[in-house]
């Protein structure tokens, strides 16, 4: 069956804590879920803001080729006739061609809210309804609290759908906006709904109770034709529906038809896209479409996944435009770090020793503290040096920090370094910097540089220190995690000690030994192999 897909992402979505979008924002994502093939596109409230009535504006310049952008609004305010509503002239001002409206559905927001009866409300929606529809809008009427409403009070709640269906609605949306219903309960209200009205019927579904999805699913087998939410579950308290959820569990498991087995591959990346411009990290949990979500750690799950990924896997991670993903802890066993490798065809470069080996340093990081599922730098370090062992660019010599007071409160800090090239040939190098971790970075890549001038192009883009174990206080284990980049790809390396300043010069001095080896012994063969290897 045919499911009409409504994300109102750039609406409700925006009312989600941390979630802001700006205009340009919300136009390219627009294109973004037009291109994904959603139906509508619900792209804000026009008479509410300044930046949603530019959006507006600016959006009758979109060229979309499949979705129906929609101005959202209310029915009008009881003190106003209908045609001089300006929140409801601001909806056909918008020049959308399709517009939802919310009513109120619960009798008890009727008497405490708009402080109306409730033959005023029924005629606030039928005339809403039908003075949009008079201006040639497709009308989406959204049922605010249906669920609410019903159980308090069945018989009005329905007499709100039948003013709106009988004004000309061309959809009617139940609304569970307090999140409280479970799945059951909702199946068979819309049930009862489905048996009263014809046309079609919509769900739109808010998680407070973490069940939007499953309440989304079940009104579709209940016969909603309509589903509303937004990608990646944002808005209002607990998010609302995540529609990426409810469109592959469609598409994949309930074999409904959304945005169509080809575009539902690039669902992972609109969704990834949205997270970018929020400003926000994709929960790598979430379903389908999150980092973790084809995950394997444990060694028993690599071993059956690397035979049949069935074993572990409920769909096809290209469905949704997801990868698998192997990795790396104390957990692991030797299916997981040769994964990749074995795929490129390098598995057999390794004698069972090495590989035993290697496992073995893992686990050893691992219980000293390293992570390896973030520092993925350290990870191939270790790979590209059981692969080749003779490969060695430089020792550490020794290095010294120095910090001094200055007038006015400030401090400088000075770096120097000496370390001994494979050759036998000694360099030295110091540095004045923003601290021990600036200067540090600074002499080793000046001093490493006259040997190897690649590594001036390296730059260190993040810092991130915790605590392992607090008990101890001030001589605790800290794990530092530094971030590079040489222009052409990031990567991250680790470094674990009771000292940060020890931690910092392990995880600095990995990450140089690493690019030197990519630079000096690298294929396209290893390259693939270690490519987004156990990070996303």
């Amino acid at each position: 069956m045919r499911i009409l897909t409504f994300d109102t992402t750039l609406r409700d979505g925006t009312q989600g804590e941390n979630v802001s979008y700006s205009v340009d924002d919300k136009l390219a994502i627009a294109i973004k879920l037009d291109e994904l093939g959603i139906d509508y596109i619900e792209g804000g409230w026009p008479g509410s803001n300044p930046k949603d009535k530019e959006f507006f504006a600016r959006a009758k310049g979109l060229k979309l080729r499949h979705a129906r952008l929609t101005a959202f609004g209310a029915t009008r305010l009881a003190r106003n006739p209908v045609e001089k509503d300006t929140s409801v002239n601001a909806l056909i001002e918008s020049g959308t061609p399709a517009v939802a409206i919310f009513g109120k559905s619960w009798d008890l927001h009727v008497r405490r809210a708009l402080g109306i009866t409730g033959e005023e409300n029924l005629k606030l929606i039928s005339e809403t309804v039908a003075y949009l529809k008079q201006h040639g809008r497709e009308v989406i009427y959204d049922a605010e609290h249906w669920f609410d409403g019903y159980k308090a009070n069945p018989a009005y709640a329905v007499k709100t759908l039948e003013a709106a269906a009988g004004a000309g609605a061309d959809a009617l949306v139940l609304c569970d906006t307090n999140g409280g219903t479970l799945p059951g309960q909702l199946a068979g209200i819309v049930s009862e709904v489905r048996r009263r009205f014809d046309g079609v019927i919509g769900i739109h579904c808010h998680n407070d109770s973490d069940v939007a999805v499953a309440n989304t699913l079940a009104a579709v087998e209940a016969g909603a034709t309509h589903v509303q939410g937004c990608l990646n579950g944002y808005g209002e308290r607990c998010g609302n529906a995540n529609l990426a959820s409810v469109i592959a569990n469609l598409e994949l498991k309930m074999g409904h038809t959304t945005i169509g087995p080809e575009k539902l591959e690039h669902l992972t990346g609109v969704c990834r896209y949205l997270a970018e411009l929020a400003n926000l990290p994709l929960e790598n949990k979430q379903p389908y479409v999150g980092k973790s979500a084809f995950a394997h750690k444990g060694g028993v799950h690599v071993s059956a996944v690397l035979k049949d990924s069935t074993t572990y896997e409920h769909v096809n991670p290209k469905a949704t435009g997801n990868r698998q993903r192997v990795l790396l802890s104390d957990l692991s066993g030797r299916g997981n770090i040769l994964y990749k490798l074995e795929e490129q065809g390098l598995g057999d470069k390794l004698s069972a020793e090495a590989r035993k080996d290697l496992l073995e340093r893992i686990k050893d990081l691992e219980y000293e503290g390293y992570d390896l599922e973030a520092g993925e730098g350290t990870f191939e370090l270790l790979v590209r040096e059981a692969l080749h062992p003779g490969a060695h660019f430089f020792d550490v010599v020794n290095y010294e920090v120095a910090t001094r007071s200055a007038p006015g409160g400030k401090s400088t800090t000075t770096a120097s370094v000496i370390v001994k090239l494979g050759d036998g040939t000694m360099l030295s190098a110091s540095a004045l910097g923003d601290g021990p971790v600036n200067s540090l970075d600074l002499s080793l890549r000046q001093c490493l540089s006259l040997r190897y001038p690649e590594i001036a192009q390296v730059r260190l883009t993040d810092y991130k220190v915790r605590v392992l174990d607090a008990k101890p206080g001030t001589a605790a284990k800290v794990r530092v995690l530094v971030e590079w980049s040489d222009f052409k790809r990031s990567w991250a390396t680790a470094g674990v000690s009771e000292n940060v300043i020890e931690a910092s010069w392990r995880a600095m001095c990995d990450a140089l030994r690493l690019e030197l080896m990519r630079l000096h012994d690298s294929t396209a063969e290893l390259d693939a192999a270690l490519k987004d290897y156990s990070w996303s």
